[in-house]
């Protein structure tokens, strides 16, 4: 079956798959002689089981070729991910698989929380939030559980391992985008 080379997902998704496959010790292959695979880009690999999350790992900067990081991410989510057991190879057939290529990592300027809240595009924006070495982000698809921008940033919080209403003034956010494409959506 020929490989889509148009839409980036007909790519990605099998790349992810074949990755956590070979990794469980069922050796698979995907096409990966796109050129587009082999430039700097960073990603979130996230796996569902029954609509439950089932792990989630990802790189906010790119660091290496996007298909590295593709692959990285998928085995990272699948074998690594502190919140889940290892996932098996009986279960990799029941796993559903979404990417996420992330833009750019836009810092926001904030003289306030309230400042700070304005400035975020639920539905739209990933964060990311640092202060000192308390770290978090969630993906733009995060909103869809919390979209309010007060919960959403309680809970950003929360995941860094801050109380959900800790406010100081070297807490830093950034905002990024994401192309996502899920094995539900991409034949």
């Amino acid at each position: 079956m020929p490989m889509n080379h148009t839409d980036p997902g007909a790519a990605l998704l099998p790349i992810a798959r074949a990755a956590i496959a070979t990794a469980l010790g069922r050796p698979d292959v995907s096409a990966q002689d796109v050129a587009w695979l082999h430039e700097p880009g960073a990603c979130f690999v996230t796996l569902t089981q029954n609509g439950e999350l089932r792990g989630c790992i990802g790189t906010l900067q790119p660091r290496r070729s996007l298909l590295a990081d593709v692959k990285a991410n998928a085995v990272a989510a699948a074998l690594q991910d502190p919140r889940f057991v290892p996932v098996t190879l009986p279960e990799l057939d029941t796993l559903h698989i979404e990417v996420s290529v992330l833009s750019k990592l836009q810092p926001l300027s904030f003289e306030t929380e309230a400042h700070a809240l304005a400035q975020l595009q639920p539905g739209v924006d990933g964060v990311m939030l640092e202060f000192e070495h308390y770290r978090s982000t969630f993906l733009p698809q995060v909103w869809e559980q919390l979209p309010d921008p007060g919960d959403f940033l309680a809970h950003l919080k929360t995941k860094a391992g801050l109380p959900p209403h800790f406010w100081a003034s070297g807490l830093r956010l950034s905002s990024y985008q994401v192309t996502h494409w899920s094995e539900s959506e991409v034949p």
